[in-house]
């Protein structure tokens, strides 16, 4: 195998969680990417108009990060954990079989403000338990586990394809004018950014003619077992109300003193006796929610560099994040537009692209990331971004690099976010609030970049979508090398040994923290 017999041990022992916090973040990635290819029938479903329905993507996009800011809320014990995704992943499945059902705009948003919590709540969790339970190792987890938030947003749109209305699904008098202009708006559409269609009439009166409730309720049905899945792992831990409910922590005693014996005498065969501060690590201060992390009695005794740590890291994904959303939004409407004027069906193309490659390059980082640091990594991935959006820039009358630069630029944005965490996680010795900081602040920078860059274009044109996408990715090169900076003038830990072991997994000290 092209990973060594103590990760391997460790993968057999978790086999089942690692799998479970897997699939959850396929309901995740199912969740996330079918609104945009079905907004068109849910206005017709909803008899809405454009501008009305696009809000009900600020609905998802706003309670996804609430949920996710929320989501360290239930991280204290594992019974709590796996509640919450219990509960989360069976929301989404039932918000999939509600929406066919959603008559009225209002109560579509408010369906898809529950599906945004939900989200929210397993993107943080998801990613928390998994550095909780591989830490130093967590970095080749973490990258399949985004792979499959790719998967999911991959599946969605497929599934919903076939039942997508090829004319208007409302008919009228008006409805021969308006169905013409049908798929070159359905690819424009771009969350929290209406503006842009807003000359288009479509009518909002008449006879609703539209299959898509057939492509939700096959979702609910595929993303079913997935809360099934979290439900056995309730029941293996003896949680589920009828048996012992006992809280139990997010690792047993023999299981830490198998994780934190040094890798040459990884023995699975033998379990010694441990001191119970083994267990006091999934109660340590870091990975709380985002407003416990900001409470004062955290911060006593922390060094600036700590402060600067958690902010620099959460500013390269506000960025890197940003440009995900900005980028896959605004290409398809760049594409079509002058100098490159691209047919409205190969620039339909370009998203699709881009995702595919998302996709592609986190599959691909899986085995990567094992023999390659986080660190190195994530400057490969800023670099690589700033050179793709140069070179996108050059060449902008080109529609064959256009093709070419969006590959690129997929490919580097996919491993960001997971080697982003696990670095930033193992700069902190899993002592702080990485994950929900970095979490929130990628969703807040796919939020505002979105609608930063989509005002400039309606002001300024469509040439200053690159320009955007340069400057977003120097700063995301800059804030990296701040972090990289900050990381040289953070603590070192007491251990002289430790430190110079690198390979030597965490250990404890007496006061029930992480040093290495």
């Amino acid at each position: 195998m092209w990973w060594d017999e103590r990760v391997s041990a460790r993968f057999r022992r978790n086999l089942q969680p690692t799998l479970t916090y897997w699939s959850v973040f396929f309901s995740f990635g199912l969740c996330i990417a079918f609104l945009g290819p079905t907004l068109l029938d849910l206005r017709c479903q909803t008899q809405s108009s454009l501008s009305q329905i696009t809000w009900v993507f600020f609905s998802q996009q706003f309670c996804l990060l609430l949920g996710s800011c929320l989501g360290g809320v239930f991280k204290r014990t594992l019974a709590q954990s796996l509640f919450a995704l219990f509960a989360s992943s069976l929301a989404i499945s039932l918000v999939f079989a509600i929406i066919p059902l959603c008559h009225n705009v209002v109560v579509l948003a408010v369906v898809m403000a529950v599906a945004g919590l939900a989200m929210g709540c397993i993107d943080t969790i998801s990613n928390m338990q998994l550095v909780k339970i591989y830490q130093k190792d967590s970095a080749i987890f973490l990258q399949a586990l985004h792979f499959f938030v790719g998967f999911g947003a991959l599946l969605s749109p497929l599934i919903a394809d076939p039942f997508l209305s090829d004319t208007n699904c409302i008919l009228s008098n008006a409805t021969a004018n308006a169905s013409s202009n049908l798929p070159h708006i359905r690819k424009s559409l771009v969350p929290h950014h209406p503006g842009n269609l807003s000359h288009y009439d479509l009518p909002m009166k008449g006879m609703v003619v539209t299959h898509v409730s057939y492509a939700f309720w096959i979702m609910a049905l595929i993303n079913l077992p997935v809360p099934i899945a979290v439900f056995f792992l309730l029941y293996k831990e003896r949680m589920v109300p009828c048996f012992n409910s006992s809280s139990h922590p997010l690792l047993s005693a023999d299981e830490l003193a198998m994780e934190t014996r040094p890798a040459e005498k990884d023995d699975l065969s033998t379990t010694g006796d441990v001191p119970a501060k083994f267990a006091l690590h999934c109660f340590s201060p870091g990975h709380d929610d985002l407003f416990s992390c900001c409470q004062s009695k955290n911060f006593r005794g922390a060094s600036y560099t700590y402060f600067a740590v958690h902010i620099t890291g959460a500013l390269v994904l506000f960025m890197t994040d940003g440009i995900v959303g900005e980028y896959s939004g605004f290409i398809y409407s760049y594409a079509v537009e002058e100098p490159l004027s691209v047919v409205h069906k190969v620039a339909g193309y370009l998203p699709s692209l881009f995702w595919g490659f998302i996709t592609l390059g986190r599959l691909i980082s899986i085995p990567v990331s094992y023999r390659m640091k986080p660190a190195t990594m994530v400057f490969i991935n800023v670099v690589g971004v700033l050179v793709t959006f140069l070179l996108l820039l050059i060449f902008s009358y080109s529609v064959v690099f256009l093709f070419v630069g969006t590959a690129c630029l997929g490919l580097f944005l996919s491993s960001t976010f997971p080697s982003m965490l696990a670095y930033t996680e193992d700069i902190l010795q899993y002592k702080g609030c990485a994950t929900t900081v970095l979490v929130t602040g990628a969703g807040i920078g796919e939020m505002v970049l979105q609608l930063l860059v989509g005002s400039i274009i309606h002001d300024q044109g469509s040439y200053s979508f690159l320009v955007c996408g340069m400057i977003f990715g120097g700063l995301a090169f800059t804030f990296y090398a701040f972090l990289l900076f900050f990381h040289r003038m953070y603590p070192k830990p007491s251990s002289d040994m430790d430190a110079a072991s690198p390979d030597k997994p965490a250990v404890m000290d007496d006061t029930g923290l992480y040093q290495r």
